[in-house]
């Protein structure tokens, strides 16, 4: 899944289930993945402007569920942005800083609208050639929500998934009095392990959007990984670093990628009219902001990483 992952689970018989999850995990990473020729989801891009393809349910629920959020009006979210993703390459070592034309002739095959999806046959097809679904912002959310689903019915009692940075608690942590698993914010200017912020969390999911995990640097600029559907360049922005608390992953996936960019007011104003979700932004002044409940959870509204 080109990432770290980590399990914590609290059960009688952990090895067959641990061993189980990871059996899962990577039949989600065959079904999901942009960077694997051989997936289920490569097989719709491979035909693309071809035939519908039929997929797996998940695979099918996944992409339907990219296409809404991707088609809502003002949204940063986009599963078409394939293309850009497969060209600028970054956190590979081929990366690169595609020619303006070339983005230019790129942004043509990016289109939601061109997403046909049949749920009587569960198929999807892409109207264009070249065009290319990449699931990359939604795929961890999902698994991880999958993955928790699983260790439910396997009658664990209490377990951490970090998918890479993406974080799903269940049950009670078995260390703390209040019962509630604490995760660190990621100070974006300090090595791994220096946190801004510690939540206090149940049953919930934490995930962090940053710009400051993966870059490249070329011809004295520095490009981050988090690209803009409308213009093909790495999205200019205040923020350094987004992160949604919500009971479901998926939704922290699909609200970090689609408020990524917006001015803070108005991401701290769209989270505080949805219900269950809650974030933290941090600004490149190294300002913290917070929505409503988690300010009241946190004991302040605004804070300073440099103070």
């Amino acid at each position: 899944m080109g990432t770290v992952i980590d399990l914590q689970i609290q059960h009688d018989s952990p090895d067959a289930v641990l061993d189980e999850t990871v059996n899962r995990l990577e039949i989600y990473e065959r079904r999901f993945s942009a960077n694997d020729a051989s997936s289920e989801l490569m097989e719709i891009n491979q035909n693309a402007g071809i035939r519908p393809v039929s997929v797996h349910p998940d695979l099918y629920e996944l992409i339907k569920i990219g296409k809404f959020h991707s088609c809502s009006p003002d949204s940063n979210l986009n599963i078409t942005i394939g293309p850009l993703v497969q060209t600028w390459r970054i956190g590979f070592e081929d990366a690169k800083v595609p020619e303006p034309q070339e983005i230019q002739e790129l942004l043509k095959k990016i289109d939601p609208e061109n997403i046909v999806l049949d749920d009587s046959e569960q198929s999807v097809f892409l109207k264009q050639t070249g065009m290319l679904i990449d699931l990359g912002a939604l795929a961890k959310g999902y698994i991880a929500d999958k993955i928790i689903a699983y260790l439910k019915e396997a009658n664990v009692l209490s377990g951490l998934i970090n998918l890479g940075g993406n974080l799903v608690t269940m049950g009670d942590a078995p260390t703390r009095a209040d019962h509630n698993w604490r995760i660190g914010i990621q100070n974006p200017i300090l090595s791994r392990g220096n946190f801004v912020a510690t939540l206090k969390v149940h049953d919930q999911s934490v995930v962090t959007s940053g710009i400051y995990e993966r870059s490249l640097k070329s011809g004295g600029e520095t490009y981050h990984h988090i690209l803009d559907a409308h213009t093909g360049y790495p999205i200019e922005t205040d923020v350094v670093s987004l992160t949604i608390v919500s009971d479901q992953s998926v939704d922290g996936e699909i609200w970090t990628t689609r408020l990524f960019g917006k001015p803070v007011n108005e991401i701290i104003r769209t989270l505080e009219t949805l219900p269950g979700i809650e974030g933290l932004v941090i600004t490149k002044e190294g300002k913290l902001f917070f929505s409503k409940d988690l300010e009241k959870a946190v004991g302040y509204k605004v804070k300073n990483i440099y103070d």
